[in-house]
C-alpha cells in the first residue's frame, strides 16, 4: 500500500513540476527528494 501511495505523490510532484508550479513557489528540491527516494522505494517497499 505504501508503494502506491509513494507513486501517486511522485505523480503529484511530476505534474506540479511540469506544470512549473514549483519553480514558481520555489520547491524544485522536491523532485530531487524523489529522484533520491525513488531505488530505496522499489527495493524496500516492493
Amino acid at each position: 500500500m505504501l508503494f502506491y501511495a509513494f507513486y501517486l505523490i511522485a505523480g503529484v510532484i511530476l505534474f506540479l513540476h511540469f506544470n512549473g508550479w514549483l519553480r514558481r513557489n520555489n520547491l524544485e528540491w522536491l523532485m530531487l527528494v524523489l529522484a533520491a527516494a525513488v531505488f530505496p522505494v522499489v527495493i524496500f517497499l516492493k
